[in-house]
């Protein structure tokens, strides 16, 4: 079968995000820095980064609080999201619900930075600091305004354990449905041959009757579904600190050379 035409880049005026870290500091009109924050706390979720000379690099750091014991014991994360919502403290309504048994324990206003319904979304991103012990991702969640309404698109995900020492890795994408009847899990670990430490564009064109997912403008996955309603995006790095003696190689970061998002033409 002869390879995949390469994906065409779309025209310039159907970009509608642009987040290209060219100012001194994070845009907080495009980004919300908190992980899911109604399951636990704006202040324990807050994000670690540092922007400079048209990078974000997204961070978790030794000593940084775990983001949701109740629910997710050790684990760390730095996440940027482009919305929020929830129901009122005590309540089981909000995005992206994980685990069975959540309850919202800060109530979050609705805030909607940017949340695409089909369309785009590209990374320009270099997996270049994360060990072991650490993973980096890129993912797309319905905003929930119905229950079933809450599949991911998983545009990347790359845990450093599947980082070979010459940087070629297992990449991660595809569709998961979470509460979505309409979705049935399709996502596999990917082999690419590149070095993923160097910066490489990850994208999905999402329309109405597929996803599909490339590298660099080369197709690598297609997905024969489509979520059918509006998302947001999760970009993030976790943290999951190993039993002693073992030790994660702290800060586990990556950096962020783009995030862009275009409607469909």
């Amino acid at each position: 079968m002869p390879p995949a035409p390469p994906v065409p880049p779309p025209p310039p005026d159907l970009l509608e995000f642009d987040a290209d870290f060219s100012g001194p500091e994070l845009d907080l009109d495009q980004w919300l820095p908190y992980y899911l924050p109604q399951w636990s706390s704006r202040e324990r979720t807050r994000a670690r980064y540092d922007v400079g000379d048209g990078v974000l690099r997204l961070r978790v750091d030794a000593g940084q609080p775990a983001w949701s014991p109740a629910y997710d014991g050790a684990t760390q994360v730095s996440n940027l999201q482009t919305a929020v919502r929830s129901g009122p403290v005590g309540s089981d309504v909000g995005q992206h619900p994980f685990r069975d048994g959540l309850v919202v324990h800060e109530a979050q206003g609705d805030r909607r930075c940017y949340t695409p319904h089909f369309g785009r979304v590209e990374a320009a991103v270099a997996i270049d600091g994360i060990d072991e012990h650490a993973m980096a991702a890129l993912w797309m969640i319905g905003l929930e305004e119905e229950p079933t309404q809450s599949a991911e698109i998983c545009v990347f995900e790359v845990f450093g354990r599947d980082i070979r020492p010459d940087g070629s890795a297992l990449v991660g994408m595809g569709v998961h449905p979470f509460g979505d009847p309409s979705i049935t899990d399709e996502f596999e670990r990917l082999p690419f041959a590149g070095d993923v430490r160097e910066p490489h564009r990850y994208a999905v064109d999402w329309r109405p009757d597929e996803v599909v997912f490339s590298i660099d403008g080369v197709v690598v996955k297609r997905v024969a579904q489509s979520p059918q309603y509006p998302m947001q995006l999760m970009l993030d790095v976790f943290a999951f600190p190993p039993a002693p003696p073992a030790a994660a190689a702290y800060p586990e970061s990556f950096a962020v050379h783009a995030v862009r998002g275009y409607r469909l033409g």
